[in-house]
């Protein structure tokens, strides 16, 4: 007791000993004081800590005789929690919780959450605890009499530090044994191919809904949304909040945050994805190849995509909308950074989809080891779309059939002509840079056109942003004029408050720049000179080329797609913000009334195009 008395005075509060037997449990009386002593004790700030009175214990062997209602330190922290109607009950040991087998086994794998029907026969234990006479065994059993007479119990270790308030703050640490355990026993882990075959099965009971019906799936799933907000934002603050604990950088915590108002603008875009015009099955070409013989090409969904994201959970919400609209199957993975955010959203979504298409349409990969398993499965899923770093693209790209889709680096330009509208230029160039600097839309490369540097404008677009707190950094020709630090590298995507300026001779010098260091995503132009523009629009290689407006606008709901599942500077099949139609294929539809080929004789071919609304 001396201990307990050093450590709790340091808290300021008492410790008092209360001592027990067996025979004192069998009293009502005993029973209904020992509640009033305790919340006197507690009311008090005076510590009660229980002991059995060995003195006059009528068992035979106080440690070696299991008899009586209570036998070691276990079973009665257990029973006294039942007394005294706890909240919670945690028990501490010497190890960090309740192993698959001896802790000392690198086999052995901590179980997070004890269930009776799946654990009981399946736990091998060790030896007895280094200390108290209990061991493990004894913890177990308590806590499953504690947890089935409805008394929450963790157990964990009481050698790691602040271990009792972390579980106070319900974070995932020990063992927790509840009654209702079995209920949130998760499903069996399903496999790669699984997975991914489930989602292709379901992809198919949706695209063969009728408009009407995936337009509702749409509407429910952004009421759902909506609906639980404030659950879905608790989630995302403690994916926050951890992530600042670990010491990401501020780009990847604006990413990963979802800003007031951000499940209303989401529900808002799905809701505008649902009530566009239905997109599957729609007829793009029609031709007569022959008398009464009908060619339609049509659009459809690809199948199965494969979207591999980091950070932001938004992304998730866009990307599952979308695949609902465009009937095809989904998997998802979101970065770890991300977990509960991204856990929460599927949970929500897949709940609004209707037993008829099954909530495995969308799959949420918690596991990095199923990626490579996936990416080999070109049998079964059609493309993958990475959204990410360059390394993330790169790792992808090199390690799967599958064809990709996406950028690598959003390296986005705006130059500064000698006919730009200065004030023009200012609104665009700050817009670009700070209105979000972590997305892959935002400006990460000034250059401006030589003669601005006499009339004094490049002098104001970097004192502009220098006041919007921008940290500059410079080209070679920029760094013999000013006092600026000169950039590593012209490729470089700072996803910050930050971009590199350069001086350049002339608009060919400007697409010539952007071609060599640009990555193709998104690059603007400002001028008043129409032929100049004109130039930098044809010319300009990138798969949005804008002039006279920020390079924020290249986004899928801006583009008016409704949403994106990210902006593609591939070359083939889709190219820019990817909304609906980059999720669709064609198909050909061949309607005929007998024909038959017969070496061509008794065909006479017309190959007529015939209007789409006949």
């Amino acid at each position: 007791m001396a201990l307990y008395d050093s450590l709790f005075s340091e808290l300021d509060v008492s410790s008092a000993q209360l001592l027990v037997t067996d025979s004192d449990f069998r009293d009502k009386d005993f029973r209904k004081q020992l509640n009033e002593t305790v919340r006197s004790l507690l009311s008090l700030k005076v510590i009660p800590i229980f002991n059995e009175n060995d003195a006059v214990s009528t068992r035979k062997a106080p440690y070696e005789d299991s008899s009586g209602i209570f036998w070691d330190n276990d079973s009665l922290a257990a029973l006294l929690a039942l007394e005294l109607k706890a909240d919670l009950l945690v028990l501490l040991s010497d190890v960090e919780g309740l192993y698959s087998g001896p802790p000392s086994d690198p086999k052995s794998k901590l179980i997070h959450t004890y269930v009776k029907e799946k654990h009981q026969g399946e736990i091998t234990f060790g030896d007895k605890s280094r200390v108290g006479r209990g061991g493990m065994t004894a913890k177990v059993k308590a806590a499953v009499n504690a947890a089935y007479a409805g008394i929450p119990v963790v157990i964990t270790s009481g050698y790691a530090a602040e271990n009792i308030i972390k579980v106070l703050q319900g974070q995932r640490i020990g063992t927790l044994f509840h009654k209702n355990a079995h209920l949130w026993e998760p499903p069996k882990e399903v496999g790669a191919r699984e997975m991914a075959v489930a989602a292709r099965e379901s992809s198919r009971r949706l695209q063969a809904l009728s408009s009407q019906e995936r337009k509702k799936i749409l509407l429910d799933i952004a009421d759902a949304l909506e609906a639980n907000e404030k659950l879905i934002s608790v989630e995302n603050e403690a994916d926050v909040a951890a992530a600042q604990e670990a010491g990401y950088e501020k780009s990847l915590i604006s990413r990963l945050a979802l800003k007031p108002g951000k499940i209303s603008s989401l529900a808002k875009s799905i809701r505008v994805l649902a009530n566009m015009e239905d997109p599957i099955g729609r007829v793009l070409k029609k031709t007569q190849l022959a008398d009464g013989l009908v060619l339609e090409k049509t659009s459809s969904p690809l199948g199965v995509l494969l979207i591999v994201f980091e950070s932001r959970p938004d992304a998730l919400v866009q990307i599952a909308s979308l695949a609902i609209r465009s009937g095809n199957g989904l998997l998802l993975k979101g970065g770890k950074e991300a977990k509960r955010s991204n856990a929460i959203l599927h949970k929500v979504i897949t709940e609004a989809i209707p037993d008829n298409v099954g909530g495995k349409v969308i799959g949420l990969v918690t596991s990095r080891e199923e990626i490579p398993d996936l990416l080999k499965l070109d049998d079964v899923i059609d493309l993958v779309i990475p959204r990410g770093s360059n390394k993330l693209v790169s790792q992808i790209k090199s390690s799967t059939k599958i064809p990709v889709l996406g950028h690598a680096d959003g390296i986005c330009h705006v130059y500064v002509d000698k006919s730009a509208d200065m004030d023009m230029a200012k609104r665009i160039v700050l817009d670009a840079k700070i209105d979000y600097p972590a997305a892959c839309n935002a400006m990460e490369t000034l250059l401006v056109h030589k003669d601005l540097v006499q009339t004094g404008a490049l002098n104001e677009l970097i004192v502009d942003l220098r006041v919007e707190g921008v940290i500059l950094y410079s080209g070679p020709r920029v760094s013999s004029l000013l006092n600026i630090p000169q950039a590593q590298s012209f490729h470089h995507e700072y996803n910050s408050m930050a971009c590199t300026v350069e001086i350049v001779d002339d608009v060919s010098a400007a697409i010539d720049h952007i071609h060599r260091h640009g990555s193709a995503h998104t690059d603007c132009i400002i001028a008043e000179d129409q032929e100049t523009a004109e130039i930098f629009l044809c010319q300009v290689d990138s798969a949005a080329v804008f002039h006279n407006a920020s390079t924020r606008f290249c986004d899928g709901a801006r583009f008016g797609l409704g949403a994106e599942v990210g902006i593609s500077t591939s070359r083939i099949h889709a190219r820019g913000p990817v909304g609906v139609e980059g999720l669709l294929t064609t198909r050909w539809i061949l309607k005929g009334s007998g024909q038959v080929v017969d070496g061509d004789k008794g065909v006479i071919y017309t190959h007529k195009d015939i209007p789409l609304d006949s």
